[in-house]
């Protein structure tokens, strides 16, 4: 059997003249570009209500786009007996607290083991609802808090929710170096323009901003609370990144090794073995879609990251003098 998927969507002023397959594969990143070719092609897709004829028809800023399409068996995925760290549950939403190692959504090179798949095995019926509710996404060696929608009527107000910048998300990171003070980083975050694979801050990007406050200062590293406006791809990471303070461990944007002069052994020795960004989605504040109810969830940091501030305090208080930025 087949699935009937709806999506909908609004062109944005940045991408006023793009090609409407582009356009679509930026607003629905679930589907690769060559399938909704596809779904064009078989007059699946509406653009201000009218058949879309072309793949290459240029967009217009304002314009509603609507695809109707079946998703066939072959993308459907398979239930997994996956544990899941459930927070809280009601008839209409989960909030979870995702391990670091945990996939999200199965794609190229991982088509299982995902969290979506924990969820198909956790509750059947979610089956029904596009993406397995899953309304937004932490990066595999992220850890945290994530909500997902059991219902689409759920699932249809969390992502209102969510354009609307009306879901409360806060983070703690550990980045690389003194950061005096907090601040805003208002920059678009796109597609590196050399390593596909990287999202780097380019004119050219999807607006983003990240305020961020210092909680906690160390002889080489600084901890950080931090809210998203914005949900784009490795945000924190990114924009972090490009203040020239990368975070802890980051395997993409986070450069070499920059520990603190004369730190101890077992100091040297974490930090190197540290091998996943220091990054974890603490808080989680929202509407609840159905009851309109406020509801406010926090997760304790995982016991690496526990160890990690520890023992970046231990060697602060061993040098005190070396702390001399305020």
């Amino acid at each position: 059997m087949s699935q009937q998927i709806e999506l909908h969507g609004t062109v944005a002023d940045r991408q006023h003249g793009q090609r409407l397959d582009q356009t679509l594969a930026e607003m629905f990143t679930d589907y690769s570009r060559t399938r909704i070719k596809t779904w064009i092609q078989l007059e699946q897709v509406l653009v201000d209500g009218e058949v879309a004829t072309t793949p290459r028809a240029k967009v217009t800023v304002g314009q509603q786009v609507q695809i109707n399409a079946e998703l066939e068996d072959d993308l459907r995925f398979e239930p997994e007996d996956i544990p899941i760290n459930i927070v809280y549950e009601d008839d209409d939403i989960m909030v979870i607290n995702k391990p670091a190692g945990l996939v999200v959504h199965p794609g190229a090179g991982t088509p299982g083991g995902t969290l979506l798949n924990a969820l198909l095995h956790y509750c059947p019926s979610i089956a029904e609802v596009p993406r397995a509710g899953i309304v937004h996404r932490l990066d595999k060696d992220t850890t945290g808090l994530m909500v997902v929608a059991k219902t689409i009527p759920a699932q249809t107000h969390l992502v209102t929710a969510l354009q609307g910048r009306d879901i409360t998300r806060e983070y703690e990171a550990v980045a690389i170096g003194h950061m005096t003070s907090g601040g805003t980083v208002d920059a678009n975050i796109g597609r590196h323009p050399t390593q596909r694979i990287q999202m780097a801050v380019v004119p050219s990007g999807k607006p983003a901003r990240t305020h961020y406050r210092v909680m906690e200062k160390f002889r080489a590293h600084t901890r950080l609370r931090l809210r998203l406006e914005s949900g784009r791809t490795h945000q924190i990471r990114v924009h972090m990144a490009h203040l020239q303070h990368p975070l802890v461990g980051d395997p993409t944007y986070g450069g070499r090794l920059k520990p603190p002069r004369s730190a101890e052994p077992e100091l040297l020795a974490f930090l190197r073995e540290f091998k996943r960004q220091a990054l974890h989605a603490v808080l989680l504040r929202l509407e609840h879609p159905i009851t309109g109810e406020i509801m406010e969830w926090q997760a304790p940091l995982p016991d690496d990251f526990v160890e990690l501030i520890e023992l970046l305090r231990a060697d602060t208080a061993a040098h005190p003098d070396d702390l001399v930025w305020t």
